[in-house]
């Protein structure tokens, strides 16, 4: 589901005039290999439209889910956002500028606006727990469940050589 246009003629051309509005609809394909919106769950976001002499203020909250693998240790959960927003819509938006376009005919595309907004906010390396303790490099195991025995003794055997001065100079 797409999230649908929002027809702001009323408000064009009349600097002061406001309109509230609330969208739900899904941010399809949103996310990286450790975070993501997911398909199946809807944003919802609260706005507010004002008019001002150079387009359309829109501000307001958006809320969702994430759903996310911990860096660590793989572990999937979803957890809530609720963020802030405020970005102006122009008609004639500058090369440079963070501004969107205001369609001519009175219409604002939120999608893209949501989209920008919520993908910032993406942990990029997202823990399931502050003290997550990770796998095993070596085998693998889950340390947080204790998976791991935690005493392997893996050298290369190319390093043999070196391990056995080292023993000598500790004896």
């Amino acid at each position: 589901m797409t999230l649908e246009s929002i027809d702001v003629r009323a408000l064009m051309g009349v600097p002061g005039a406001s309109k509230a509005v609330v969208l739900e609809g899904a941010l399809e394909g949103l996310g990286t290999e450790v975070a993501a919106v997911p398909d199946d769950a809807p944003v919802h976001a609260e706005l507010l439209l004002e008019s001002i002499v150079e387009g359309i203020v829109v501000s307001g909250r958006i809320t969702g889910v994430f759903h996310l693998r911990c860096a660590r240790c793989l572990k999937e959960s979803d957890e809530p956002f609720e963020l802030g927003l405020t970005e102006l819509f122009v008609t004639a938006p500058d090369e440079d500028a963070e501004d969107y376009p205001l369609d001519p005919e009175g219409f604002i595309e939120p999608e893209q606006m949501l989209r920008d907004a919520v993908g910032v906010e993406l942990p990029f390396s997202p823990l399931h727990a502050p003290d997550c303790r990770g796998l095993c490099p070596v085998c693998g195991g889950d340390r947080n469940l204790g998976e791991c025995p935690g005493d392997h003794r893996s050298a290369d055997p190319r390093w043999a050589e070196l391990e056995t001065l080292l023993e000598q100079m500790e004896n």
